[in-house]
């Protein structure tokens, strides 16, 4: 995939002259293009005045941020305490054998990524997945493949 860089540097152009802008500049350029390609590390690094290494950093402490582009769907399975305690590992055993790929991958066919979070805020509800941004409450095996099937039918 090759990436528009003349988009980038009129993306990173906007926020370089705002102090503190570089959160703001990567979410921009992840909503662009999807994630933050690797060659607009250079550009931003430049054109904030401060290190690649610096870049990289502040990319890679926040989860939120993806340096490879993700499926079409992605998913989300809580990991923490609470929906572990309500079965989230077995869910994620079966997420993982119902969509052919581990926890931090995305399938060859680009058709799913599959995503490891500690912690939505619904622990009540727990286990709780995310499918696309719209979080699941109380989801088993059965209502994984429930959701996932009605939404290959759309």
């Amino acid at each position: 995939m090759t990436i528009d860089l003349e988009k980038a540097n009129e993306i990173v152009a906007r926020f370089k002259d705002v102090e503190g802008a570089l959160l703001e500049c990567l979410h921009a350029l992840q909503h662009s293009f999807g994630y933050v390609p690797a060659e607009t590390l250079d550009i931003m690094a430049d054109g904030f005045n401060i290190s690649r290494a610096e870049v990289h950093g502040v990319i890679s402490y926040y989860h939120d941020f993806k340096t490879s582009p993700t499926g079409r769907t992605v998913v989300r399975v809580c990991q923490a305490e609470a929906c572990q305690s309500m079965g989230s590992r077995h869910l994620s055993e079966h997420v993982q054998k119902k969509l052919g790929i581990n926890m931090g991958e995305t399938g060859a066919d680009g058709n799913y990524s599959l995503e490891a979070v500690y912690c939505f805020g619904n622990c009540a509800l727990s286990p709780n997945i995310e499918i696309d941004g719209k979080l699941h409450a109380r989801v088993g095996p059965d209502k994984f493949d429930e959701i996932i099937n009605a939404g290959e039918k759309l």
